[in-house]
């Protein structure tokens, strides 16, 4: 009950920045969320939806000229989204670079960060290599932990660029073409994607733990062959 107030309040937070402050938002939303979790899914769908002209009074403005409705409205957001979180992605990157491991392990709660989920990220990245940023810009609750373990573990810039430059554009223009097909219906499909966040995060814990016991089986069976 308390998870779903939270959520509740959440989302009208993000609707209001958006409908007050239109593809603005949207790009200083998805910048965040680049490097901590402010729900982007919810961010470009309803931002799809404002494009679509759903709501009342609600235009999207660039530089003082308003975009039309429709197709130039929904370019202006999906690209202020991709925009916005290829930036906040550099950003998070050079913080990776610039404090390294030791520190981010112990002063990265601020960034929701710590050794368990280094460890985490490094595995994921062994396992995928570069292709590791892209895969993770376009799965939902694993996106947000992709910029400063990039940086932390120094993937090149010219790659990262470019992967979460593919990634991030996949899904902004993916979740903007959903708000402006639903419009005023956007939530039922921000409602149904919770489930599927849900389903991500338990796959890959459940994936993480399977490689951790691969890992301590290899360990134990040469000290075993050795006894």
């Amino acid at each position: 009950m308390l998870v779903a107030t939270i959520l509740s309040e959440l989302t009208d937070l993000l609707t209001t920045l958006i409908g007050d402050y239109g593809l603005y938002a949207v790009f200083a939303l998805m910048l965040i969320d680049a490097v901590l979790p402010a729900a982007s899914e919810a961010v470009m769908v309803y931002a799809g939806a404002v494009a679509a002209g759903a709501f009342a009074g609600q235009d999207v403005v660039l530089f003082g000229e308003t975009l039309e409705p429709g197709l130039p409205a929904y370019l202006g957001m999906a690209l202020a989204g991709t925009i916005g979180y290829t930036i906040g992605s550099i950003g998070g990157w050079w913080i990776g670079k610039r404090a390294g491991r030791p520190y981010l392990e112990r002063h990265g709660r601020w960034l929701h960060l710590n050794a368990a989920k280094l460890d985490r990220a490094e595995r994921w990245f062994d396992r995928w290599g570069n292709w590791g940023v892209f895969l993770g810009r376009i799965t939902p609750v694993i996106r947000s932990f992709v910029s400063i373990p990039a940086g932390v573990f120094r993937m090149p810039f010219g790659p990262y660029v470019l992967l979460t430059l593919l990634g991030s554009a996949i899904w902004a223009f993916a979740f903007a073409g959903a708000g402006w097909a639903l419009g005023s219906r956007w939530e039922e499909f921000h409602h149904a994607f919770r489930y599927v966040d849900i389903a991500v995060a338990v796959i890959v814990a459940a994936g993480i733990g399977y490689l951790g016991w691969k890992l301590v089986s290899r360990r134990r069976k040469p000290a075993a062959d050795a006894s």
